[in-house]
């Protein structure tokens, strides 16, 4: 999925990873946690493994491909010489259903009935795609209506469908928050920092309950977080969804984005000031805007295949509470073949996400040599990440290992290729309860804790943690800041910036592009140590009092305990 090119999308899991829930243990702080010896890691192994599989050979690694295969099979063999055991009742892996839809013959979308007729060509202007399983999808004579942000909150009196019936028609939502330019984490949508009502996904989600045909998010880079080539590359190739009993039948006919040029020229069309009403959409009591006039028609054939994909599940069984759980996760899947660049369309995938998988793989052979702790250690590499969060979703709802006894994890995805920070960046701080970890795992590499200094791009709902964390388990994702130790915060953004334009999802993202290891290393250090600390305590990490997620947690510990 999308996310900060080098994790930062940080440190909030070892915020909620420690988090003491109260009804299982007393509050616990940085003086009382466990001390743990970090042992020597092999970065050997992480070069290796990162190598392995980033090679052309594996083809990108996407699902459901003979590079599955390939990857799959090589995993095995490392948590196999790693000493691990296999995770799921004797087997090394846990199929997960998907359907493969891959959108051919797009024909551009034309707006019709306003002052001009306005055109938008497929992947320069927009891109669509469905999540209905059927050979051809058509949008023909739609009525175009802006719903703002598309976002229905009723809880915070919100409700930008208010009064109004999609059905059948096509709706143009606005991406991120209604105050993502708010300079503070406060406000309606907790200002700059980004809700998941701002996410494509929750804006899909929406218009589907909502009754529309279509759905066609407005990009714009700044509130998006990323650039029009992330969003070409990772919708006009074949996308992967979790079989459905109904086939995708609930779900839009369409999701789409098209280019802010394209969408102001619409509006311009339809006698609407696009830049006029962006700015009402950001005000409680937006009402809907109908393109009066307008008709959206556009249509692309479907190539369907139903195909079994797998998560690789290893596990070290604890010593003394072998039937608690402490878990690591990372994506072994990348987008396959991709959009070329100089004639090259392998998206190697090679920092998003082989380092993860690497990682997996170093800190298995450290638990191992180090000996096994009191709890149980889970490394689990899901598929589909890149495809809406699918390995992990499906081992969520269908877990091999009961979330009730599952303490928490750490997701690894895209780990610091650019070299040793001197911070820590804190995503989601403040959820949950154990802040004490931070404290005590900063000082193990010398490191200051910086909240996360771009909020508003939502990194906290980009990755495999958050599959869990909506089950209750409190797992994100954390490590380096932009501060690096040699050339400061000036080279950090430099670098993150350059990866980020150049190499993230494109075939650019290759193994011979990672200069420096020093910053995994000293990440995955820390790693190390959060999992081993948990797995040596008795401590339930929880959410924070009136988090969205503590009643998922409190309801899955309450049941564990009967």
């Amino acid at each position: 999925m999308l996310r900060s090119p080098r994790a930062a999308a940080a440190f909030a899991a070892l915020l909620s990873l420690t988090a003491c829930n109260a009804s299982d243990k007393g509050a616990t702080s940085a003086t009382t946690l466990p001390d743990v010896e970090v042992p020597e890691l092999s970065l050997a192994t992480l070069q290796e493994v990162t190598k392995e599989l980033s090679l052309d050979s594996y083809e990108g690694r996407a699902p459901g491909t003979p590079g599955e295969e390939k990857t799959v099979a090589y995993i095995i063999k490392k948590y196999q010489e790693a000493g691990l055991k296999p995770g799921n009742n004797g087997s090394w892996t846990q199929d997960v259903p998907l359907v493969e839809i891959t959108a051919k013959n797009a024909t551009p979308v034309t707006f019709t009935g306003g002052k001009s007729p306005v055109t938008a060509q497929y992947a320069k202007d927009y891109v669509a795609f469905s999540y209905r399983v059927q050979p051809k999808t058509e949008i023909r004579d739609s009525d175009v209506v802006f719903v703002g942000y598309g976002i229905n909150a009723p809880e915070k009196g919100w409700n930008d469908y208010a009064g109004l019936d999609v059905k059948g028609k096509t709706v143009v939502v606005l991406v991120n928050d209604p105050d993502w330019q708010t300079k503070e984490a406060k406000g309606e949508f907790n200002g700059r920092a980004m809700t998941y009502y701002g996410r494509w996904s929750y804006k899909y989600e929406e218009a589907a309950r909502q009754g529309a045909a279509a759905v066609l998010i407005v990009h714009d880079t700044e509130p998006a977080a990323y650039g029009w080539n992330v969003v070409e590359s990772s919708n006009t190739g074949t996308q992967y969804l979790a079989e459905s009993k109904d086939g995708g039948a609930s779900q839009t006919v369409a999701n789409g984005w098209i280019q802010l040029p394209k969408a102001k020229e619409l509006f311009a069309s339809a006698g609407q000031d696009f830049d006029a009403l962006r700015d009402a959409a950001k005000k409680k009591g937006f009402k809907p805007v109908a393109l009066t006039g307008v008709k959206a028609n556009f249509s692309f054939d479907n190539e369907i295949a139903k195909k079994m994909s797998r998560n690789v599940i290893g596990v070290l069984p604890g010593v003394k509470r072998p039937q608690e759980y402490v878990l690591y996760t990372g994506h072994w899947d990348h987008l396959g073949r991709c959009t070329p660049v100089a004639g090259d369309d392998i998206c190697n995938g090679a920092v998003d996400n082989a380092t993860g998988i690497a990682g997996l793989v170093t800190l298995a052979q450290a638990f191992q040599k180090a000996g096994a702790p009191d709890r149980s250690i889970v490394f689990l590499a899901v598929t589909a990440e890149e495809s809406g969060l699918l390995g992990s979703k499906y081992y969520a709802e269908n877990p091999v290992f009961p979330l009730s006894q599952t303490v928490g994890g750490v997701n690894m995805d895209a780990l610091n290729a650019v070299g040793p920070a001197k911070d820590i960046v804190v995503v989601g701080g403040g959820k949950s309860e154990l802040d004490a970890y931070v404290e005590k795992l900063a000082k193990l590499e010398g490191r200051t804790i910086k909240a996360e200094p771009t909020p508003e791009k939502g990194f906290y709902y980009r990755s495999d943690h958050f599959s869990f964390a909506k089950l209750g388990v409190p797992m994100f994702n954390f490590g380096s800041g932009d501060e690096l130790v040699e050339g400061g915060v000036d080279a950090g953004k430099k670098a993150s910036e350059d990866y980020e334009t150049n190499r993230y999802h494109a075939p650019g993202d290759e193994y011979e592009a990672i200069t420096n290891w020093g910053g995994m290393m000293s990440d995955l250090r820390l790693y190390y140590a959060a999992g081993r600390m948990l797995a040596m305590t008795e401590a339930w990490p929880n959410w924070v009092e009136g988090d969205e997620f503590r009643a998922a947690r409190d309801k899955s510990r309450s049941a564990a305990k009967k």
